[in-house]
């Protein structure tokens, strides 16, 4: 009985020892730096050396590197128990808008704690500051202040407090805040109301499919237990003594489909494609604003918004594709078949050509227009007989080129 006590016993210091251990690998691998490792080795290269050849300078050398990973620890000691919050001025900006950014750091504990370095990265930048030594329940407010400079997902944060020796020979960085995204949208301009197509939407555009509520009347047929006595017709059903219900061939709505071009071949230089991402968005905003749907194509990437704000989010995320599909109709068919309006913006270096072999793949029915950015270029409207071609030389072009397309 006492022998398996004491064996109990051993195990259970075995483990104790293994958890100890692997605890201060785990903390000597995490705070000392490649800097620090390379001190310490030089620091026991030196005290072998001595050893070996008996030269007091080596043994001067190695005191001088214990003396300063010592120092280092010492500096890096304290208590770095920080608590933090990150308040962005607005998540969803224009380029050219100020986006301020507050970062609050404060001292939850009963204790005071230590000075420590911020480091904010926002996008492939950081922003670095100082934290002085707080008191108990004290905090410390930074103010970050940037211009969105160009259209972006940017990520801000993490925020992480960092600890350490002037020699950077030891190193504590802690994580505070996760990271958040500032959508920088692109810029837009205010269209008038999209009036082509309103009249297909009203009349309807025969699907061939019956049903028993829609806009284009069909005929008549006899009730059957469950319809809605609301779609009876009286009148008939006088005449013919039993109830007859009207019957409807379903009409289709005017679903828009929207394809940008992102690869980089079609454009002459950045800020065309910027001008193209603008077309896009400027037109899919006011689509939406009529509460017409919309399909949005940008490369690989396909979504149907619900709102402005969801579809602005998605531009912001547009950047060129060299493996960008040349036929932007293919990939656009395989997600909106059905739509009533295509609207294409490419770049000036798509040439005619690959514009008419992209389009014979639209249904007859539906709508095209190709939207080319020719930064420079003035405005110009070139009606085909399956799609016209309007040449947008500056974002303030469109307005008007969408007025007479209207």
């Amino acid at each position: 009985m006492r022998h398996s006590h004491t064996v109990q016993r051993r195990r259970t210091i075995q483990r104790s020892l293994r958890r100890l251990k692997h605890r201060i690998k785990r903390l000597v691998t995490s705070y000392v730096s490649p800097l620090g490792w390379a001190v310490a080795a030089l620091a026991v290269a030196s005290l072998v050396a001595f050893v070996l050849l008996g030269w007091h300078e080596l043994l001067a050398m190695a005191v001088v590197f214990a003396v300063m990973l010592a120092a280092a620890v010492m500096l890096s000691l304290g208590n770095t128990s920080f608590q933090a919050t990150i308040d962005v001025s607005s998540r969803r900006v224009t380029v050219s808008d100020t986006v301020k950014v507050d970062v609050c750091v404060d001292n939850p504990g009963r204790t005071p704690t230590t000075s420590a370095r911020g480091d904010l990265p926002i996008g492939d930048n950081h922003e670095r500051f100082a934290i002085p030594m707080l008191a108990a329940g004290q905090s410390r407010q930074t103010t970050v202040e940037f211009t969105a400079v160009s259209r972006a997902v940017l990520p801000i944060g993490p925020l992480s407090i960092r600890k350490g020796d002037p020699f950077g020979l030891i190193r504590h960085e802690k994580k505070l805040v996760d990271q958040t995204n500032v959508f920088i949208h692109p810029q837009t301009v205010l269209l008038n109301a999209l009036n082509a197509g309103i009249p297909r939407d009203l009349e309807g555009q025969p699907s061939g499919e019956i049903v028993d509520d829609d806009l284009d009347f069909y005929g008549l047929r006899e009730y059957e237990p469950g319809d809605d006595v609301r779609n009876v017709h009286w009148l008939s059903s006088a005449k013919t003594g039993s109830l007859m219900i009207r019957q409807y061939e379903a009409t289709r709505r005017t679903d828009t489909a929207l394809t940008i071009s992102v690869n980089p071949d079609d454009y002459i230089d950045s800020q065309e494609f910027e001008l193209a991402v603008s077309v896009h968005a400027s037109i899919g905003v006011q689509c939406l604003q009529q509460n017409r749907p919309v399909t949005a194509h940008a490369g690989s990437t396909h979504a149907i918004p619900r709102n402005a704000t969801e579809f602005l989010d998605g531009c912001s995320g547009i950047d060129p594709d060299i493996d960008d599909n040349p036929n932007l109709a293919q990939t656009t068919l395989e997600h909106a078949p059905d739509a009533s309006f295509y609207f294409f913006t490419v770049g000036r270096l798509k040439t005619i050509d690959d514009i008419k072999h992209m389009v014979l793949a639209l249904p007859r029915s539906a709508t095209c227009v190709v939207l080319q950015a020719a930064t420079g270029q003035p405005r110009a409207i070139k009606r085909y007989s399956d799609f016209t071609l309007a040449t947008v030389g500056d974002l303030n072009d469109l307005p008007m080129i969408m007025g007479v397309l209207a």
